[in-house]
């Protein structure tokens, strides 16, 4: 019997997907309130960067797990699951840190993007091929 399911590797992604938005969404508030800043980012690079680590991170992470939830639902192996999960979570942790220590390119943010793509890569392949299989 298997104790593991698509279903619960798709669970997993997802959960430390959202802990990753909402801590990123936190070092926007803290460099919010730590420069009184309500709106926009006033040209203060560190505002700045933790805004993009943000917003880059909602630009991808959706698209990211709508991709791990189908892969579940298609019933692809749970190890194909924790693929796509893993690739996507460590490339936007890369590539927010890489944001977050600076605003040019960085070999991180560079590392992020890649497992990134990646990740949409490896699912948008799997998704075809369980669509036609």
């Amino acid at each position: 019997m298997n104790l593991i399911t698509s279903g619960h590797a798709a669970a997993l992604w997802t959960g430390l997907h959202l802990f990753l938005l909402l801590i990123l969404s936190l070092l926007v508030v803290r460099q919010r309130q730590r420069h009184k800043v309500a709106f926009g980012d006033e040209g203060i690079p560190e505002l700045a960067q933790a805004i993009r680590a943000f917003g880059n991170a909602t630009e991808y992470v959706p698209a990211g797990l709508i991709a791990i939830v189908v892969l579940a639902l298609v019933e692809a192996p749970p190890l194909a699951v924790h693929l796509a999960g893993l690739l996507l979570f460590a490339g936007r942790v890369f590539h927010a840190v890489g944001l977050s220590r600076s605003g040019g390119t960085s070999f991180p943010r560079a590392i992020g993007v890649t497992l990134t793509w990646v990740a949409y890569v490896f699912t948008g392949v799997a998704l075809l091929f369980y669509a036609i299989a």
